[in-house]
């Protein structure tokens, strides 16, 4: 039987009220203690505010989107489900540390806005909650997710366009505008979307994702528009506006990868590296033309 995540996130819930609670009753009890030693009662309360206790209550669409960081730093090796803390954040890599999520190997989780590619963080985010939590729990897992994330579409378009859309924003926001996962970013088409973890950064990194995705993606939109020219001349007059539609966007975004392709042409070329103790705003600066702008 699989894990829900709405049970998990309840008890967690309940945890944090308790703990709410608990700390709430001991500094008012605090207060009770000096209003009596002063004899203030006739000028203070005991009573302290919500707004005012020091511990936060548990708030669900904050804990989903820290589940989906937790599980994207899982898939750079950041984390493990195998061991506490942080796993890896630079130093020897060891391969021993991760049974249950293997991975990505190459450091590249691309973010596409369909199922283009084997690796779309989306799929393997998917995967990830299946072995997680369980395979017959998936689809009501993901629908948790979902509602907890808002928006239209179905649980899987919706967690596509947080990533697309809101992920790295909140992000550079946890870490104060100095990211640890990096975003190469086409514009806003979302034709090219890619993230990379800094510590697991090598001299190769622009070139793979040049190679290896970038041009991968370029050949999937030109396939897609060869089939949709084809489909328009043989389609009903009610599904040819769907389709040039399409045929629009996807031309768009053609044109945007395909400027973006010299960018990262360049950089990939000079074979740049980066120097963790430089610190993130340094080394982002060296590759500014073909990464997200930190906002």
């Amino acid at each position: 039987m699989g894990t829900l995540i709405s049970e998990k996130y309840a008890a967690w819930e309940q945890e944090c009220a308790d703990r709410f609670q608990k700390l709430k009753s001991n500094e008012e009890e605090l207060n009770r203690i000096f209003i009596e030693i002063y004899g203030l009662q006739d000028e203070l309360t005991p009573d302290v505010d919500d707004k005012d206790v020091t511990v936060r209550k548990a708030d669900l669409q904050r804990e989903i989107k820290s589940l989906i960081s937790y599980a994207v730093g899982c898939l750079f090796g950041r984390y493990s489900l195998d061991c506490d803390g942080i796993v890896y954040a630079g130093g020897e890599w060891d391969d021993t540390k991760y049974k249950t999520i293997i991975p990505v190997k190459d450091n590249i989780l691309p973010i596409c806005d369909d199922d283009y590619l084997a690796t779309d963080l989306t799929g393997l985010l998917v995967n990830f909650f299946e072995t997680v939590y369980g395979e017959d729990t998936l689809e009501e897992n993901l629908k948790f997710i979902a509602e907890a994330l808002g928006g239209k579409g179905t649980p899987r378009e919706i967690l596509r366009n947080y990533l697309l859309n809101g992920f790295y924003a909140d992000h550079c926001k946890i870490y104060q505008k100095r990211p640890i996962y990096w975003l190469f970013s086409s514009g806003k088409k979302h034709a090219f979307k890619a993230l990379v973890y800094m510590h697991r950064w090598e001299r190769t990194t622009v070139a793979a994702v040049r190679t290896d995705y970038v041009h991968e993606l370029q050949e999937r939109y030109r396939t897609q528009l060869s089939m949709l020219r084809d489909q328009i001349e043989t389609a009903a007059p009610s599904d040819r506006m769907k389709l040039k539609k399409q045929q629009e966007k996807l031309t768009g975004q053609l044109e945007e990868i395909n400027k973006y392709e010299e960018k990262v042409h360049h950089l990939a070329d000079s074979m740049i590296d980066i120097d963790l103790d430089d610190g993130v705003k340094v080394n982002y600066a060296k590759f500014a033309d073909i990464l997200e702008k930190i906002k």
